[in-house]
C-alpha cells in the first residue's frame, strides 16, 4: 500500500535528511545498516528509512521511532540449486523493481527534502539530487559460467557508476575477509573506499545456557527447507538449542522439542546475547553473518544457500582455511558437525578489527550538511 506523505519541500531542513534503503534478500543487508543508522543519529542526522518484506519488519523493530516506507519487493526465490535459473526467472521482475524503486525513491526524495541516500544494494535507490552511496561487497560476481559472468560483470559495473560512492564492509588490504569478491582487478568503479567489519553485534563475556543457536535467513523456499532440515536432527540429539527463524512479521516463541526453543526473530541486543550463550553457532554463510562471527569470535556450521554462487565461495575459502566447518545443506549431517566443530579455528580476537571507520561516515555526512546550506 503507498503511503501518503506530508508535503515538507517548501520547509529547508535544518540538518542533513538521510535515506537508508537495504534490500530485502535475506536478512544480511538490513543487519548490516544497523550500526549505521545507530550512528547517523549519534551524528544528528534525521534518518528514514525504507525497503519491503523481512527486512522492512527487521527495521521497523529495531527503529520504530523512525518513519519507514515501502519500496517495491524484487520477490527473490531460490527454487533451485542453479543461480542462473534462479535469477534467470526473475530477471524481468528483478528490473521491472530497480526502475520502480528509483520512482519511489525520487518521490521520497522531492516530498522529503532527502539529502542523501544509503543504498545496500538497491541499484534504483539513487537520484540527481542527493549524494548517493552504495553499499556493498560484491564488486566482481561470481557466476558458473565464464561469459555470463562477464557480462553480468559489464552490466554491474554500469549500475555501480550511478552512485558516487562505493563503500564496501571489509578491509582495503586483499584478500580481507571478502577475497576476490570485493578485492577483485579491474575497479569497477573510480570511487571505493573500505569502512572496515560492518556489524551489530558486540563482544562481551556471557554464560554459556546453550550448546547451539541455529540462525535462519534467506530467501524462500530455501529457508523453509533449511528450517525443516535442522529440526529434524536437532530434535533426535541431546543439545539445548534455541533456532532463531527469521520471520520477522510476528513474534513467536514455542518449543519443539522440550530442548529445541523457537523464536521468530531477535532484536539486535536480544540476539547478540543468545549468540554469545551459544557454544556453536549453525547459519547460511552470508557475507554479513561472517562479520558478525568475526566480532562473536564463534566456531561455527555454515550452509551456504543452494545456487547461491556467493556463499558457496566464501564459505569454501574459509573452510579451506580451518576457520569454519561447511556443509552442504542436500547432505547436512549436524550430528557429524557437532564432532568437527572443534578442530576449526574461528576468529581469533585479533584476526580483524571489529568495528567500521565511523570517520567515513562523518565526511560524508559533513558533505550533505554543506549541500543543505547552499
Amino acid at each position: 500500500m503507498r503511503v501518503e506523505i506530508p508535503d515538507t519541500s517548501t520547509d529547508p531542513p535544518a540538518q542533513p535528511r538521510i535515506l537508508v534503503a537495504p534490500l530485502n534478500w535475506g536478512l544480511g543487508h538490513v543487519t548490516r545498516c544497523i550500526p549505521i543508522i545507530h550512528d547517523l543519529e549519534k551524528m544528528g542526522a534525521q534518518v528514514f528509512l525504507a525497503s519491503d518484506g523481512a527486512a522492512l519488519e527487521l527495521l521497523k523493530a529495531e527503529f520504530p521511532h523512525l518513519p519507514a516506507f515501502t519500496l517495491p519487493s524484487y520477490r527473490i526465490r531460490y527454487g533451485t540449486g542453479n543461480m542462473v535459473i534462479n535469477i534467470g526467472k526473475k530477471l524481468p521482475r528483478i528490473l521491472f523493481a530497480i526502475r520502480a524503486e528509483q520512482w519511489e525513491t525520487q518521490r521520497l526524495v522531492q516530498k522529503l527534502k532527502i539529502t542523501g541516500i544509503i543504498s545496500d544494494n538497491r541499484y534504483g535507490c539513487f537520484t540527481k539530487v542527493t549524494r548517493n552511496v552504495l553499499l556493498t561487497h560484491q564488486l566482481h560476481l561470481r557466476i558458473p559460467n565464464n561469459f555470463l559472468q562477464w557480462m553480468a560483470n559489464l552490466v554491474l559495473g554500469q549500475a555501480l557508476r550511478k552512485f558516487e560512492t562505493i563503500w564496501v564492509p571489509d578491509m582495503e588490504t586483499p584478500p580481507g575477509l571478502s577475497g576476490a569478491l570485493a578485492h577483485g582487478t579491474p575497479s569497477p568503479h573510480p570511487s571505493i573506499q573500505y569502512l572496515g567489519m560492518l556489524s551489530r553485534m558486540q563482544y562481551f563475556h556471557q554464560e554459556i545456557e546453550y550448546d547451539i543457536a541455529i540462525v535462519l535467513s534467506g530467501p524462500e523456499p530455501q529457508r523453509t527447507l533449511l528450517e525443516h532440515r535442522l529440526i529434524e536432527q536437532v530434535i533426535a540429539l541431546p543439545l539445548k538449542t534455541i533456532v532463531i527463524r527469521g520471520k520477522t512479521h510476528s513474534k513467536e516463541h514455542f518449543y519443539a522439542a522440550e530442548h529445541v526453543e523457537m523464536v521468530s526473530y531477535l532484536t539486535s541486543k536480544e540476539l547478540n546475547k543468545v549468540l554469545l550463550a551459544s557454544k556453536w553457532i549453525v547459519c547460511r554463510a552470508g557475507y554479513s553473518s561472517i562479520m558478525d562471527l568475526v566480532v562473536l569470535r564463534k566456531k561455527a556450521l555454515l550452509i551456504p544457500t543452494p545456487g547461491q554462487t556467493e556463499q558457496e565461495y566464501l564459505a569454501t575459502q574459509l573452510a579451506e582455511k580451518g576457520v569454519f566447518l561447511v556443509q552442504n545443506q542436500e547432505n547436512l549431517d549436524l550430528e557429524r558437525a557437532i564432532t568437527q566443530l572443534e578442530n576449526t579455528t574461528g576468529f581469533a580476537q585479533d584476526n580483524y578489527p571489529t568495528t567500521y571507520d565511523q570517520t567515513m561516515l562523518n565526511a560524508w555526512l559533513l558533505q550533505n550538511n554543506i549541500q543543505v546550506e547552499n
